[in-house]
């Protein structure tokens, strides 16, 4: 584990020690406390022959959740592969906001109908399902495999009952499945990466995950703002619109916030490491 640390440091991997224990860990199948517990006895051949072809691909920089097929997200293991992008502990921010609103609507809506737009591999959808169990949660996505990937996880937490999947383009799908059924929250982490930074991004990201759910277009904006102008015909009057951002798009996606709902209360919403992250829009 200390060899492949190093080797993983030496090929710019941040946090390599925790990489590298992931990796035996997966291979192994031991949790952090059975590791630990082991760490003097002798790794099988085959074992560690599994390790090394491992280690191999994430030296490639090869994505670890991609790796071992896990990640976790809001205390949540979820499958993941390159059909979505991975869920990141700043996302939780949004799943955060989401259960605040969905506890401020309870009075009017105490069921309600929270659409996740862009679903990817059904991470802010099961969150938010697991936590609040008197939502209805439908999740849209434009990509076929990503919905396999969710719906997967959903049967996988035991949440299949509870969620509905609808393949579609942004709000698309609810007209379509239920004659513009409105929502009371609509939840989106759409792509938000300028196109122009791309090839700046760590090859993790630029070379592994699926540009089409990260690349934003010119500005990052292309489809929030697509998203904001079809927003006002798919949300209840009282309702929240919660949009995850980049960390310089905050003043330029509360204007279009702002156009979009003029008598709306928009906020910005910072991040952990003080950045702007959410915009949420009440109704």
């Amino acid at each position: 584990m200390r060899a492949a640390a190093a080797d993983l440091t030496a090929a710019g991997v941040d946090d390599a020690a925790l990489e590298a224990e992931v990796i035996l860990r997966h291979v192994l199948g031991l949790d952090r406390a059975q590791l630990y517990a082991c760490l003097g006895d002798e790794i099988a051949p085959p074992a560690r022959s599994a390790f090394e072809d491992l280690l191999a691909r994430r030296l490639c920089r090869e994505p670890a959740a991609y790796i071992t097929g896990r990640r976790e997200f809001y205390g949540i293991e979820f499958e993941v592969s390159p059909a979505a992008p991975i869920p990141r502990p700043e996302t939780e921010l949004l799943v955060d906001e989401a259960l605040a609103q969905a506890r401020r609507l309870e009075p009017t809506y105490p069921e309600p109908h929270i659409a996740d737009v862009g679903t990817g591999c059904g991470a802010i959808a099961l969150a938010v399902a697991t936590h609040l169990p008197s939502a209805r949660v439908t999740a849209t996505d434009v990509s076929p495999a990503a919905l396999e990937l969710a719906r997967c996880n959903a049967a996988r937490l035991g949440l299949s009952d509870r969620l509905r999947f609808v393949h579609g383009d942004l709000l698309s799908p609810l007209d379509h499945y239920a004659r513009r059924e409105a929502a009371d929250i609509i939840a989106a982490n759409l792509p938000y990466v300028p196109s122009s930074e791309w090839d700046r991004l760590a090859p993790e990201i630029r070379c592994y995950e699926p540009r089409a759910a990260l690349d934003g277009g010119p500005d990052g904006l292309r489809l929030i703002e697509r998203l904001l102008r079809q927003a006002p015909g798919h949300l209840r009057p009282g309702g929240a619109l919660i949009l995850e951002i980049g960390y310089d798009q905050g003043p330029a996606v509360a204007g279009l916030a702002r156009q979009a709902f003029p008598g709306g209360a928009v906020a910005v919403r910072q991040d952990l490491a003080g950045l702007d992250r959410v915009v949420v829009v009440e109704t």
